[in-house]
């Protein structure tokens, strides 16, 4: 294992680590934060690169690449999902634990960000080779997470059963059964209620505010969905309960549109049962790719970083963009999104409600006591809400986009905390 707390190099070109930095270079010069503050907030506290080995179905040996980084805890221990995929990298884990620290504080839950990730195929692999290869990277990362000091949730490629994996490598090494050492797991486990659905619902609680800060009825707006997953699938879902016509979703082996606005009940039966959205029943295939450029009202990129770009930007036809995926617009688009005057509100407010009900899963854990379904939707609701008008005030006073306005919001928090306890020794 490799163990790193130097600053991280700069990335070599255009990918979601320059885009990370590039926003927070934003938020520290409005806030004229600079010198050895900068320094620490742009470099993460620790990085832990490991060999993940695993003997396969038919007795072979494969070897990936697996990491962890947590970028900053000064406001609490480090938390952050756990993405399994082939693209998985460093400079990819490292934005996007920068991008959950801000997140964390612009929500004010008492956490710093991590990420976590092994570049590997979750379809390529049975069940019971994902269960070898998760329990060996807990192994392998298992000094330096722990529900007072790094707290892992799923994420692409990962799901509850994941999270019930790692928490019974943990507690095995432990000797004890220890649920706070991630979130996001099954209910029977110690999970909360409510956690599985809550970054969709939280998008959507914060899309119906986008709306109507631009005076647009739901009932009478009409949006696309790009991804059918985690996030998408029950965005979608809260959108078309509150009115919102969802004309297209897409997910990773095609796209489907309606323009009577889908079924999405319907839809995500059809989806269960073929692994996909393609060929639903009534609606037409269409490109993957056009799915953020119809002509609708509001768009939710919900897949993956970096899919709204400075190639198809000025293609968007939709006033309103919420990133329900971390980093999908580049530095490059969302200069051309500001310039044409969409409403671009960010990851790091769109896409909290997954944190926030993970914070809740962690302390109902620590209390040994389950809150109510009701209480964790009231509670979600809450801080998104307050999240959004924080963000709208901040942004209306000082005359910056959302991004800026939520970046600068959350990385004057983390600073503050920083200059509260000071430098050691």
């Amino acid at each position: 294992m490799t163990w790193s707390t130097t600053e991280a190099e700069a990335p070599t070109g255009a990918g979601p680590l320059t885009d990370a930095l590039s926003q927070l270079d934003n938020a520290l010069a409005h806030l004229g934060i600079n010198g050895g503050i900068k320094k620490m907030l742009t470099t993460p506290r620790r990085e832990l690169m490991v060999s993940v080995p695993l003997r396969r179905d038919d007795g072979s040996i494969a070897v990936y690449s697996g990491y962890r980084v947590q970028h900053n805890f000064s406001r609490g221990p480090a938390k952050g999902g756990l993405r399994y995929a082939p693209s998985v990298d460093l400079d990819e884990v490292r934005a996007l634990a920068m991008w959950m620290t801000w997140k964390c504080a612009l929500v004010d839950v008492p956490y710093g960000g991590a990420k976590g990730g092994i570049a590997i195929d979750p379809r390529e692999h049975s069940q019971a080779e994902l269960e070898r290869v998760t329990r060996r990277y807990t192994s392998e990362i298992l000094p330096i997470i722990g529900p007072t000091k790094d707290i892992p949730a799923p994420d692409i490629g990962t799901d509850e059963r994941t999270m019930a994996w790692i928490m019974d490598t943990y507690s095995a090494a432990m000797g004890h059964t220890v649920p706070g050492v991630v979130t996001g797991k099954p209910v029977s486990l110690g999970g909360s209620l409510g956690r599985a659905a809550a970054t969709s619902r939280g998008v959507a609680h914060i899309a119906l505010m986008a709306l109507a800060s631009r005076g647009m009825d739901p009932s009478r707006t009409t949006a696309t969905v790009q991804g059918f997953g985690k996030v998408g699938r029950d965005a979608a879902r809260f959108l078309a309960a509150a009115g919102v016509k969802v004309l297209a979703v897409s997910d990773i082996d095609g796209a489907v549109y309606d323009e009577r606005g889908l079924d999405i009940g319907r839809l995500a039966e059809h989806a269960d049962r073929t692994g996909s959205v393609s060929g639903f029943e009534g609606t037409e295939s269409i490109d993957p790719a056009s799915i953020l450029l119809l002509d609708v009202d509001m768009v939710v990129p919900a897949a993956v970083e970096g899919v709204l770009t400075a190639d198809n930007a000025a293609k968007v036809q939709a006033s309103i963009v919420v990133e329900g995926a971390n980093g999908p617009t580049t530095k490059d688009a969302d200069a051309i999104l500001t310039d044409r005057d969409v409403l671009v509100v960010p990851d790091i407010l769109a896409n909290a409600g997954g944190v926030v009900v993970s914070y809740f899963e962690w302390v109902q854990a620590n209390q040994a006591y389950q809150w109510s379904e009701r209480d964790v939707n009231d509670r979600l609701e809450e801080r998104m809400t307050k999240a959004w008008h924080d963000v709208v005030d901040y942004s209306g006073a000082h005359s910056l986009t959302y991004r800026e306005a939520a970046t600068a919001l959350a990385v004057q928090r983390v600073t503050d905390a920083h200059r509260l306890r000071g430098l050691y020794p």
